[in-house]
């Protein structure tokens, strides 16, 4: 496409969008803004972007191991008009999330799709072309909430049935698409045979803990499935989320308030518990990913978990530096949501976390909240090279990616 072409594609208008709406027309500008930016000489990993795997909820039941409940999901799908996905426990908060029918894209894709060709392969490739990225990481959308399910062994099955799917159907169709696949983290001996299982699978780049549960991440029985993952040199991430029956969040009135807190809170729990007890130096070459809870808790926690170790060293006696430099260090953080506003205090954040080396973009597409890649790369106080980092290089090295450029805008 030359640039003329783009000049008209950068006058483009959607006057109206719905749910049917092509990927590439919503993100029509993305893609110019990308063209200007140079984007198509850099190498850039979006670190989390989402599909809704509830739609194709039919493919997926069918890996379910136990025989008896795959027979009964199958009924329940196919005799139940307009039924749930079978099995799944949710939140219908997230129905806040198309912001009163204001963003059509977020209550489902419903475009079409060439034949041959699955449809969540398609709409990834249309969203990585859109953005300018390389290499794109998916995650699940509605079963980030299954570690609260009150059946800890329909985690198991459905997570297991999950990566199958994912790693045959998808995974295997653009080696482009990555993922981090879901551990049943309820059942630490379920999480083992799954990085047994599906570690070493194509298109796999590291293991997944959603963040939204109530299981201590330092407990004794999950020291063996950090020294599997810390042996095969892959990291370990933690998805946030939020539920509102949460018993710490549960006088939060709006979605704004639940969203604003909710996928921070969890994040904030999980890492003290990880850095006080010591777990960077129990797995010093365990590397550890925060996801989708933005920055500017990181800052607040370094400072607040400092000052109280410096006053009660003893209760964390595997500790052999300061808090903070264990978050620093040990630890990878990804972009979105990127508190934006205060360009000050994002610009102290970003020193904080040493950025330059620990930062990771991740876009969140198809959420109403998503980042494009320009929101590191117009940032002024960063480097070219810290930019370079933070789009690509980063997660290049920290999941051994190939860094050749596919991409053409």
């Amino acid at each position: 496409m030359n640039d003329k072409m783009f000049e008209k594609a950068n006058e483009l208008s959607v006057q109206q969008v719905d749910v049917y709406t092509d990927t590439r027309d919503l993100l029509a500008h993305a893609r110019v803004n990308a063209r200007r930016r140079g984007f198509q000489d850099w190498f850039i990993c979006d670190v989390d972007a989402h599909h809704v795997e509830t739609v194709h909820w039919h493919e997926i039941i069918e890996y379910i191991e136990d025989p008896v409940i795959r027979e009964q999901a199958l009924m329940y799908q196919k005799e139940r008009i307009g039924a749930p996905p079978y099995g799944l426990n949710g939140d219908l908060g997230l129905r806040y999330q198309d912001v009163g029918g204001r963003i059509p894209h977020q209550s489902g894709q419903r475009e079409k799709t060439e034949p041959g060709v699955h449809r969540d392969v398609t709409l990834t490739r249309r969203a990585m072309e859109s953005l300018g990225v390389d290499v794109m990481v998916v995650f699940p959308t509605p079963m980030l909430f299954l570690g609260l399910h009150p059946q800890p062994e329909m985690e198991v099955w459905l997570g297991r049935a999950y990566n199958r799917w994912l790693i045959e159907r998808i995974l295997s169709a653009d080696d482009r698409i990555k993922t981090m696949i879901y551990l049943p983290f309820n059942s630490p001996d379920e999480a083992v045979r799954m990085v047994e299982e599906f570690g070493d699978a194509p298109g796999v780049i590291g293991f997944c803990i959603t963040s939204t549960r109530h299981k201590a991440v330092h407990h004794n029985d999950y020291m063996k499935l950090y020294a599997m993952i810390e042996e095969r040199g892959k990291p370990l991430s933690f998805h946030a989320g939020y539920h509102w029956q949460d018993p710490s969040l549960a006088t939060v009135n709006r979605f704004l308030g639940m969203h604003a807190l909710g996928f921070a809170w969890c994040n904030i729990v999980h890492m003290t518990n990880w850095v006080l007890n010591g777990i960077p130096e129990r797995f010093p070459k365990l590397k550890s990913i925060w996801i989708e809870s933005g920055l500017a808790w990181v800052p607040f926690l370094m400072q607040r978990l400092d000052d109280q170790y410096l006053m009660r060293s003893s209760e964390a006696p595997h500790l052999k530096r300061l808090p903070s430099e264990y978050m620093r260090e040990h630890c990878w953080y990804t972009t979105q949501p990127m508190e934006t506003h205060n360009k000050k205090a994002l610009a102290n954040t970003l020193e904080m976390i040493n950025a330059e080396t620990q930062l990771l973009y991740a876009s969140d597409w198809p959420h109403f909240d998503f980042d494009l890649p320009q929101e590191i790369s117009d940032l002024p106080f960063l480097s070219e090279q810290a930019k370079r980092n933070i789009l690509g290089l980063n997660a290049a090295r920290i999941f051994g990616l190939d860094t050749t450029l596919r991409k053409s805008l």
